[in-house]
């Protein structure tokens, strides 16, 4: 009855359109009300500032800012000029710069929404006047961003580990090899694709025109260097790695691009603290639900129902797949995450599933679920900035998310290559 109102009473306002943030603030009200035997809601307000004092969130407006300097700073166009330098001249080869800029990107980002809006603001238009089709220039873009918070630096990584008390180092480093897969299989895609539709060929760079290429872009292709290598070297943790992207941006765009200037910074300030309050709110909200769960033993009570069904954990993983794939379509990734992770947790340390590697396949559940309606952020960005409905976008991304589901499979069912790196490095305890 009591996990009935609590969790009823959460999806019923998400139904009637309520943000999330209220829906979950809400709905612990309500059940305090009914079944709070005297506990003064002071609690609510309590538990939100507890949910969000963490030492491993100061990363977040950190790698927010350094997201924002870097767009500022004209990165984006280098790592296009560079990218269409090395595959432009493969057929479709805009399509293919999509995806290696989207790769790099995803190495001083680590939010998909931030690197669609940045990639697709050049590239769209570009894939237009050269003859691609509008709607599979959004569903490219929009596939393509999923690789930002997977390849590390990654805002949503960073929330997991807080939330299940791992490193956020190993996690870090457990999306590498996945990323690059995602990058890979979306080019085998692309490449049918383009060869089916007779998508434009361009003239191969010269050598002279790949280095100049190059010798542009050298500092953008720098960024993720410094930041992984400083993690894997154990020169900074993960919150001193969003310090360093925001100290080597701000000197990349006043002193070597010079193309920042003080005027820009209030404007990306504000951006960076509006990016991250929107974080930390759910943070602060999904904390009060995620103690009501804890003292509610929900935990428990999920590893006696799902035991009882199956004592296998690759039968657990792919019903924690079909479930997280749904979430995913419903809800924003971040709170489906804050809201689920805590009381599925029991169930994974009880089947001694990796934590690291469960945080992996459940980050990247949930960003292919940033693909999907009806929330779907990426595909509506994409269709906004490709000026076509929604409607045809989503014909479009299908064959994009079936390479990325190959990728979600090869994970979860080889943990192997997910912690290879962590445990290369000696991260994962």
């Amino acid at each position: 009855m009591t996990l009935s109102v609590l969790f009823g009473s959460f999806f019923l306002f998400l139904v009637i359109g309520m943000p999330v943030v209220f829906s979950m603030g809400l709905s612990t009200v309500v059940f305090l009300l009914l079944f709070g035997q005297g506990l003064p809601l002071t609690v609510i307000p309590h538990q939100m500032v507890a949910g969000v004092d963490n030492f491993p969130l100061l990363a977040i407006p950190f790698f927010f800012l350094a997201g924002e300097l870097m767009n500022a700073t004209g990165i984006t166009q280098r790592l296009v000029a560079f990218s269409a330098a090395i595959v432009g001249h493969i057929r479709g080869g805009l399509a293919y710069v999509v995806i290696v800029t989207n790769v790099i990107m995803a190495g001083f980002s680590g939010t998909a929404l931030a690197d669609a809006s940045a990639t697709g603001s050049v590239l769209i238009p570009a894939m237009k006047r050269e003859g691609y089709h509008a709607d599979f220039a959004a569903a490219i873009t929009a596939a393509a961003a999923t690789i930002g918070p997977i390849i590390p630096p990654s805002i949503p990584m960073i929330i997991y580990a807080v939330v299940a008390e791992v490193s956020v180092a190993s996690l870090f480093l457990s999306g590498v090899i996945p990323g690059l897969l995602m990058g890979l299989y979306l080019f085998v895609t692309v490449f049918f694709i383009s060869r089916r539709r007779g998508y434009p060929v361009r003239v191969r760079s010269s050598l002279a025109e790949l280095w100049v290429a190059t010798r542009r872009a050298i500092w953008a292709l720098m960024a993720p260097v410094i930041i992984l290598g400083g993690i894997l070297g154990g020169v900074v943790t993960a919150t001193e790695a969003g310090v360093l992207a925001v100290v080597y941006s701000l000197i990349v765009g006043f002193f070597i691009h010079r193309e920042l200037r003080l005027r820009d910074l209030p404007r990306i300030f504000r951006e960076t603290a509006i990016g991250t309050a929107i974080v930390m709110i759910i943070v602060g909200a999904s904390g009060v639900m995620g103690w009501l769960v804890a003292n509610l033993r929900i935990g428990d009570m999920m590893v006696a129902g799902v035991t009882a069904l199956t004592q296998s954990p690759w039968v657990v993983l792919l019903l924690l797949n079909l479930f997280f794939l749904i979430v995913g379509c419903l809800m924003d990734p971040l709170a489906g995450m804050l809201i689920f992770i805590p009381v599925l947790l029991p169930l994974v340390k009880h089947l001694e599933i990796n934590l690291v590697h469960f945080g992996l396949v459940v980050v990247l559940n949930l960003m292919i679920g940033l693909l999907t309606p009806p929330v779907g952020y990426l595909l509506y960005l994409s269709a906004a900035m490709a000026e076509v409905s929604i409607d045809r976008v989503i014909r479009e991304v299908w064959p994009l998310i079936l390479a990325l589901l190959v990728v979600l499979a090869i994970s979860t069912y080889w943990p192997g290559m997910v912690l290879w790196i962590p445990n290369m490095f000696h991260t994962v305890k």
